[in-house]
């Protein structure tokens, strides 16, 4: 099996921070994210956790759906969008 095209790429300390952040103070984050097989989305998600596996970092979302950190493409608070 070759994962070269699929090779993890670690995102920066401080936008894992923000994550991390989010998390603590529940904040809904709209994001767009490019899934494994290409397709994009943008949606309003609540991050529950951040976990590492395998040297690669996941959101982990209020539904149970993880999202491998350097896929993500576009973030912001959604309070940031309410406000306009």
């Amino acid at each position: 099996m070759d994962n070269k095209t699929d090779t993890y790429t670690p995102i920066a300390c401080a936008l894992y921070s923000e994550y991390e952040l989010a998390i603590l103070r529940r904040r809904r984050l709209r994001l767009r994210w490019c899934d494994a097989e290409g397709m994009d989305h943008i949606e309003v998600v609540r991050p529950v956790d951040l976990q590492t596996r395998q040297g690669e970092e996941f959101m982990v979302l209020e539904d149970g759906r993880e999202l491998r950190l350097d896929r993500i493409v576009e973030q912001r608070n959604e309070q940031e969008e309410e406000d306009g």
